[in-house]
């Protein structure tokens, strides 16, 4: 993200308002936009270089190119390291890194072995995406990552093969709902798996605090707080933002299945299905992911003892401060 960009003067965080959710959505649109995958290096160096310029106050005013370029760096770039994140894991690329596991999940009639493999695939990603773009106050160990992997692939996988041998058990069930009920087997998984894999994932911010800042950027210190409040948050918008897109496709399918796809051959169901979770999921993820702000202010009075009655570089005190909750 541009706050990546180190200067004395402050920066405007958006040109949408975000404390309105409409003003969230219309900047995630900005930050998932997937034209941003085409940005360059050398853009990014032109970008980071107006950034600064505005940051010591040498751009007085915010100007297109301005806002062209905070957009680039905040589709792009790590708010915490201002290091370039891998291309399949950015913002940019959700839709696109997530559009084929999402078909292979959602896909009917897969055995076994193909519900743990597309599971595995989906966790696979997430922890990737999630390990890319995770507040990076306290950075995780090779073998931390690989235990909280281990665990999370293993609770997808599990509740989706045991959802999977229940279902046929429930004899009360009329043929249909036990259709509409497997077809939303991925979604449980995907649901619960999802939960336990960003707290996994970030169980160490919540041990051992995530920095906070002031007003100008300066780190006033670590809080668990803060971090708690931002993790949790974050599995609550992964939650949001699969519930349309694993639950709208499927059900949609279902019933075109018994209509117009009717008859209709594997290629092009299987094309109706990628077309239904592609056009879900570029109207969903702004929506979801504006639910909750990203680099949120929070009064000092609500965290830790030893974040109250400090005071800036200019020595006034400091009432609110803000942390990078992550994705």
């Amino acid at each position: 993200m541009a706050s990546s960009v180190p200067g004395p003067y402050p920066l405007p965080e958006s040109k949408f308002d975000l404390s309105t959710y409409w003003g969230r959505v219309r900047h995630c649109s900005e930050i998932a936009d997937p034209l941003m995958l085409l940005t360059t290096e050398k853009q990014l160096e032109g970008a980071r270089k107006i950034i600064s310029s505005f940051r010591h106050g040498e751009l007085k005013t915010t100007t297109p190119d301005f806002w062209a370029a905070k957009k680039q760096l905040d589709s792009t770039v790590h708010p915490d390291t201002g290091e370039t994140v891998l291309l399949p894991f950015r913002m940019s690329c959700c839709v696109l890194s997530n559009l084929v596991v999402t078909a292979g999940m959602l896909t009917p009639g897969l055995g076994t072995a193909g519900t743990i493999f597309w599971q595995w695939a989906n966790q696979s990603l997430n922890v990737a995406i999630n390990s890319a773009n995770a507040n990076k106050s306290h950075p995780m160990s090779t073998m931390q990552l690989v235990t909280n992997y281990t665990m999370a692939v293993s609770a997808s996988c599990g509740v989706a093969v045991g959802l999977n041998k229940l279902l046929p058990r429930l004899q009360h069930l009329s043929a249909n709902t036990k259709l509409i009920l497997g077809r939303l087997v991925p979604f449980a998984a995907v649901v619960s798996a999802g939960v336990i894999n960003v707290f996994l994932m970030r169980g160490g911010e919540i041990r051992k605090g995530i920095s906070v800042y002031d007003k100008n950027g300066d780190e006033v210190g670590k809080s668990k707080k803060a971090a708690f409040l931002a993790v949790g948050e974050t599995a609550l918008s992964r939650v949001i933002n699969c519930t349309p897109i694993m639950v709208l496709p499927p059900l949609l399918l279902v019933r075109l299945q018994k209509g117009v796809l009717k008859g209709k051959s594997l290629g092009v169901q299987t094309l109706a299905n990628l077309g239904l979770i592609l056009g879900t999921s570029l109207a969903a993820l702004p929506f979801a992911l504006a639910v909750f702000p990203q680099y949120q202010g929070i009064e000092v009075t609500k965290l830790e003892k030893h974040l109250v009655d400090q005071k800036d570089q200019k020595g006034e005190p400091i009432e609110k401060v803000w942390f990078n909750r992550g994705i």
